[in-house]
Formats: C-alpha cells, structure tokens, sequence
C-alpha cells in the first residue's frame, strides 16, 4: 500500500532538481479511476493473496476505526479515499480527498466495518465537511479535514480510536498504515482493506526528500523501507501504540521506489480536531 498524488508543478519548478515534490489533482489521477478499478475487483471477485506486496489484508474487526471513503463530486462521478472514525459522529480524513485543488466533493459515503469499500459493513451518506482554514493545496500544509456523520453504535467492527498529543514526535517508532490503496504500482486492484507496518522517520530526514516546503512542524513522514502508502490511501489512517497520529497525505509519486510518504501530525491538530468533536 503506498499513495500517489497529483499537483501542478509550475509554481513549484525550482525545487524539481533537489527533491521529490508531491502532486495533487487527486480525484482526476488518482481517486476516480482507483474507484473504478476497486469496484471491478470486488464484482470479479479475483484476489490473489500471492500479489500482496509489502503490506496484507486486514482482518474484518482489526482496525474498527478504519473509514473507508466514496466521494461523490459535483459532476457525479465517484472517487475513493480513507479516513479514521474520532467518534460517534466525527471521522477525520485529509483535506485533499475533498477538495485537491480542482475538484469539490459533493458528498461523501463513509463506509464503516467492512473490509472492502463498495460491499458489507454500515455506510452513512454526508456533505457536512470541514476543511482546515489554513490549508494550502499547493504544499499540502494543514491537510485535515472533518467530515460529520449522523450517530453510529460501536460495535466489535465499529468504534472509534483515540488521537495522539502531547510533543512524542514518534521518530523511530513502528506503527500501521492501513488503506484501500493498491498494492503494487502496476497491478490489479485488490478489493481488500490492506495494513503495512512502517517506521517512523524524523522531520529533518524527510526534508531530503521533500524539502523545507512540503516537510513542516506539523508534517509527520515515514522510511517506506518496509513498506508504504499509495494510490487510494489518502486520508486513511497512521496508527501507533493504539493512537492515530497521522492522516495520509503524500508520497513521491512511485509506490515500490521505497521513498518517505508524508502525513498530517496529528498531535498538531489534537486541539483543532477536539473543537470540532
């Protein structure tokens, strides 16, 4: 599992040469056709554990928190993304996957206790959003966004995960990402909810790859080493020590190249995010 988004370089050219620069565009490039790639996979039924790359499928009830996103955008089509269950009636997700740049999300489904996005599980139909004011859809800053749903039960396929605080930049530290991304850069769709175990690496490493505008305080950025994120991921959930403490944001572009993917830092929103709850 690893992420590819898609951006507009032309204000950003001359950083081109020294670092990776992540892309928005997500819904044309990324979301939509994953959609139509996941939907096709689920009616064939045709997943082969052997293409599993990286990362593997996800047990029904092992990461009841996981919120699988159908976003509908204002020309009709659908395009597909994660987010994380906070509460009852709150799941966060990256504020890209609901407006990029380009495309402005109608409404989006939020597909809770299921292990694939167009089949099983409760699904709850909203278009009360909240975009982080201050976000920037050229550096991906602030990439955090609330979606409100009407109330649903915890159960043993459905509850919510509490939100990392406090100053632990995480550095080093294992943690899950978990997604309905692909599995491979050139592959068929796996259907299945699909979890990957990456480490944690510093802010200051990061920038190596992204560079100082991409890569800020509130940025939080895994190795890709052991695995990462892709396409179809975004706004899906970092999980370590039973915390979310990141929102998929971006990556360079090439799932299996084994590169950094950045996040939004939870613990830099916990007070923007508890406000909303």
């Amino acid at each position: 599992m690893k992420l590819f988004l898609v951006v507009s370089l032309f204000c950003l050219g001359a950083l081109v040469a020294a670092y990776d620069i992540p892309e928005l565009d997500y819904h044309e490039r990324v979301g939509i056709p994953r959609a139509h790639a996941l939907r096709q996979a689920e009616l064939a039924a045709d997943f082969d554990g052997s293409r599993i790359i990286s990362g593997s499928p996800a047990a029904l009830g092992a990461y009841p928190y996981m919120a699988g996103q159908i976003m509908t955008l204002t020309d009709g089509r659908e395009s597909i993304g994660g987010g994380t269950l906070i509460s009852n009636t709150r799941v966060l997700t990256a504020a890209h996957n609901l407006f990029d740049g380009r495309q402005m999300i109608r409404h989006v489904t939020i597909v809770l206790g299921s292990v694939r996005i167009f089949s099983g599980g409760t699904r709850i139909t909203s278009n009360r959003m909240e975009l982080h004011g201050n976000y920037n859809v050229n550096t991906l800053e602030n990439d955090i966004a609330i979606v409100t749903i009407n109330w649903v039960n915890y159960s043993n396929t459905i509850r919510n995960i509490g939100l990392a605080s406090g100053s632990n930049t995480y550095a080093g530290a294992w943690a899950w990402a978990i997604g309905f991304g692909k599995t491979r850069d050139a592959s068929a769709a796996s259907p299945d909810l699909m979890h990957v175990r990456v480490q944690v690496i510093s802010n200051d490493v990061c920038r190596g790859t992204f560079g100082a505008n991409f890569v800020v305080a509130s940025t939080l950025c895994i190795s890709g080493a052991t695995g990462n994120i892709c396409t179809g991921d975004s706004g899906g959930p970092l999980v370590a020590d039973n915390l979310l403490i990141g929102v998929t944001s971006y990556g360079t572009g090439v799932c299996e190249a084994r590169r950094p993917s950045g996040f939004a830092r939870v613990s830099s929103f916990n007070s923007w995010i508890r406000a909303r709850m």
